[in-house]
């Protein structure tokens, strides 16, 4: 006789299987499609002189960790990629030693390719666009170090304002702004001549300076002054003034970094141990980001998802997610006393430095 009930509950399983069956194959395809058009995060590379470590540690973006360390001269302060990726710049300050030297880095190898002297406590470098010319600010003497590239000799020395420490060139690669930290001004460089175009007072103690991407104006983070002074580079005189005081306390802004897309500009305040994120459009503090103690250090990935921090004191370096401006990891084993902070991308466009496809 035939069990009705056994088949009507077997013909159920039955047809949920093949339900089943059909529904994944259904979706197999729409997700390899999605997966196929999500980019994988590719691996960036942070460049970190160890001040106190006589050292630069890299950091591979793909893992938040430090792949490897590499020896350079005495105290390195900052450093610069060159835009095709092949190369790190390197200032050696050697303050009571004496370097004075910049460190040239191969990035395929990580090993120093070239040692170049310049004038005394080196501290800023920036290169030109187009890569043929590294400019090196030296802080005891006045004056900035034209580095060109192919050869790695010193071209021409421009003397500046008094004690020289950040340095950053326009997009266009015509002006570099030099902030010179005992006389409350910015000098600007013609690159053309290697001759100064200009003299902007700004607050007082400015230390670094970051050019918008569009060239219209320079960030410089003044840090006696707490505050950033922002220079409209057509007039090159000071449109705005904004306060980045955390608190009742000080905060000494030290390094600054303006996002790809010109938006925002993230300044480290080494006093405060935070990040103030500065709306560019509105020149105002939009949000303060704790990070390690005596941030000396910020640069933003190509793809402006993440700004990495050197954190002098706490000798790590803090990640934050530029969408929601929160830490999201904390590099150590970065050695002692990290400094200026730079990327080197392998395919130098903006695509994913550090997320992965789920």
């Amino acid at each position: 006789m035939h069990n009705n009930r056994a088949w009507f509950w077997d013909s159920r399983i039955r047809d949920k299987r093949l339900n089943t069956c059909w529904l994944l194959r259904c979706l197999a395809l729409p997700m390899l499609v999605v997966l196929a058009c999500v980019p994988a995060a590719a691996q960036c590379t942070v460049y970190v002189p160890t001040h106190k470590s006589n050292s630069v540690a890299v950091i591979d973006t793909s893992t938040d960790q430090v792949a490897t360390i590499i020896p350079v001269q005495f105290q390195p302060l900052a450093v610069a990629v060159t835009p095709d990726g092949a190369f790190a710049y390197v200032t050696n300050s050697g303050w009571p030693i004496g370097s004075n030297s910049v460190s040239v880095i191969d990035t395929t190898t990580n090993t120093v390719a070239a040692t170049i002297p310049v004038g005394n406590f080196p501290v800023g470098v920036a290169i030109t666009p187009n890569g043929a010319f590294a400019y090196v600010a030296n802080y005891n003497s006045n004056s900035v170090s034209v580095i060109a590239t192919a050869t790695n000799t010193v071209t021409a020395t421009v003397g500046v304002g008094t004690g020289p420490w950040g340095v950053a060139i326009t997009p266009n690669g015509a002006f570099a702004y030099t902030a010179n930290l005992n006389s409350n001004n910015v000098t600007v460089v013609d690159t053309a001549t290697n001759t100064v175009a200009a003299t902007v007072p700004v607050g007082n103690g400015p230390v670094a300076v970051a050019v918008t991407p569009n060239g219209a104006f320079a960030y410089v983070t003044n840090q006696s002054s707490d505050n950033v002074s922002v220079i409209n580079t057509a007039t090159n005189t000071v449109v705005a003034t904004v306060p980045v005081v955390s608190g009742s306390y000080n905060s000494a802004p030290y390094a600054i970094a303006i996002t790809p897309n010109g938006a925002f500009a993230y300044t480290a305040n080494a006093a405060a141990s935070t990040v103030s994120v500065i709306d560019t459009a509105t020149n105002t503090v939009i949000a303060t980001v704790p990070v390690g103690t005596a941030p000396h250090g910020v640069a933003i990935t190509p793809d402006g998802i993440n700004a990495y921090v050197g954190n002098e004191y706490s000798s790590t370096v803090s990640v934050i997610d530029t969408r929601y401006n929160t830490v999201v990891d904390t590099v150590n084993g970065v050695a002692v006393a990290p400094e200026g902070v730079a990327i080197k991308h392998p395919a130098f466009q903006a695509v994913p430095c550090r997320y992965r496809p789920i």
